[in-house]
């Protein structure tokens, strides 16, 4: 794990937990108002497509990951693998790299996996739709998040 607490220190949080854990209050507290585009600005943002954002998209690296984002398939078949080391390609159709966190417990964090919108033509402010996968993952394992811009997903 990269995340190790450094010699001498004991200090038990994480950074990573830390953000997610705002993220999480701010996608239970959707605010339209926009602030600062960072990962941990104090409210989700609406924009000109998008009257009420409750989604807060994240990207996650991991230690090991080589800067290829942590990816999961998009439903519960078993037979589903989704390649962490290479970039996307046809094996990879039902995988995605988009979650929203939907809890945090100390240290870990269960993410949904969000999946591409594929009716583009009529929600274009809605780019991701909710699945049903979820996964669980230790933040001690995770170095970098990326934020995508706030959205709206049905159903979460």
């Amino acid at each position: 794990m990269c995340n190790n607490n450094q010699t001498g220190n004991n200090n038990n949080s994480n950074g990573i937990a830390d953000i997610l854990n705002v993220i999480l209050i701010l996608q239970q507290n959707a605010c339209p108002e926009n602030c600062l585009d960072s990962c941990d600005r104090p409210m989700l943002g609406g924009g000109p497509n998008c009257l009420i954002c409750n989604t807060r998209p994240v990207m996650l690296y991991t230690c090991c990951g080589n800067g290829v984002p942590w990816s999961m398939p998009t439903c519960k078949d078993s037979t589903i693998t989704c390649s962490n080391t290479t970039s996307q390609d046809s094996t990879n159709v039902c995988c995605s790299s988009v979650f929203r966190v939907e809890k945090l417990d100390g240290n870990t964090a269960t993410f949904r996996v969000l999946a591409d919108n594929p009716d583009t033509t009529t929600n274009i402010a809605m780019p991701y739709v909710a699945t049903n996968s979820f996964f669980t993952m230790n933040l001690n394992c995770v170095c970098c998040i990326k934020c995508l811009n706030d959205t709206s997903v049905d159903c979460v």
